[in-house]
């Protein structure tokens, strides 16, 4: 049907379809920002919401990869470029450029004399600025944790050369576990806060998940077209890091506009939530469709993953954020990447 459009138009070609992704990604992150004041705090808005929408064409590519008998090769890459582009350059880029910072130092510092009697409605304004800058960090921590087990999970899984069926359930179980424990931590803040979602959350969602299909057919349209091609960098040969990199620039979207408006809280949350779209559920639903054998270098990936998740989990303990120097190392870290990966 898009394709028909276009062609009414004479505009089927690689460009129209990449700017109907970009642009579709564009309505979800503006209905996304909206969800906001309809019943949903920032870290839930990234962990809950952010990766079903940022990580939808990545799921789209593995039903798509599975109709044309694709090669797993070309998921795995697609799955560990999404994850390491997160974790490295979509974190450390806007950390270089505004600061990624979720507990200022120095904010719990008090006042004394004078100069604290008159500020005392700002202090109390900042006490409660503190606690929920508290409450976000713990819930990063939390999710830095899950992405510590979900890689860890696959990495195992992957030591003996594939991914079965039955490892494909298990990661798909583990996904399914940390989403219902994530809707379950939504209602209860609802609850307490006696807050509801409203005709206009669920307006935005469906307006959101509506986009899918126009998300499908302009991936399903550009891969078909990247198979196509037989010679150059933009060919069939690196079509796993080519859609990898498609798929991450909604992430990259989320990652600077928030970044931008300074919701360091959004930002990391929507990078490591849609992580989670990748592995483990994208691995698990290939692996549930399509047993697959797995490459050694796959499994160094994931090792470098867990060194950045790890490194993540430091930084947000003992800075209370991602200082800018450290956005720079993970910034090296990525060329390094690309370099062994891509072009070594």
């Amino acid at each position: 049907m898009l394709t028909e459009i276009l062609d009414s138009f004479g505009l089927v070609n690689p460009w129209s379809y990449l700017g109907i992704f970009v642009g579709i990604s564009l309505v979800m992150l503006w209905r996304l920002e909206a969800m906001l004041a309809h019943g949903l705090e920032g870290t839930a808005l990234g962990t809950l919401v952010m990766p079903y929408c940022s990580g939808l064409g990545n799921l789209l590519f593995v039903f798509i990869m599975v109709q044309r008998g694709g090669a797993a090769k070309e998921v795995l890459t697609n799955c560990l470029v999404n994850n390491v582009t997160n974790l490295t350059l979509l974190l450390g880029l806007p950390s270089v450029l505004w600061g990624l910072t979720i507990i200022k130092s120095g904010s719990g510092k008090s006042k004394t004399g004078a100069a604290a009697k008159g500020k005392g409605k700002e202090e109390k304004g900042g006490g409660k600025a503190a606690v929920g800058a508290q409450v976000n960090r713990l819930s990063l921590l939390l999710t830095l944790t899950a992405v510590l087990f979900f890689t860890g999970a696959a990495w195992l899984l992957v030591q003996d050369g594939e991914l079965s069926r039955t490892d494909g359930l298990i990661l798909i179980g583990l996904f399914l576990f940390w989403q219902s424990f994530q809707v379950y931590d939504v209602m209860k803040h609802n609850v307490q806060r006696k807050k509801s979602f409203g005709f206009l959350f669920y307006l935005d969602a469906t307006l959101v998940f509506l986009c899918a299909w126009a998300l499908y057919e302009s991936i399903d349209w550009l891969v078909a077209w990247i198979t196509a091609q037989k010679g150059g960098f933009v060919s069939a040969a690196n079509l796993g890091w080519l859609s990898g990199w498609l798929m991450v620039v909604p992430n990259a979207l989320l990652a600077f506009y928030w970044g931008w408006k300074r919701r360091a809280e959004v930002v990391y949350t929507s990078q490591i939530g849609d992580g989670h779209i990748c592995i483990p559920l994208c691995l698990g639903v290939y692996a549930l469709l399509l047993p697959a054998k797995v490459p050694t270098a796959f499994s160094d990936g994931l090792a470098l993953l867990l060194v950045a998740v790890i490194a993540h989990a430091f930084s947000l303990l003992i800075f209370g954020g991602l200082p800018r120097w450290l956005g720079a190392i993970f910034l090296v870290g990525y060329g390094w990447f690309v370099w062994t990966g891509l072009l070594a």
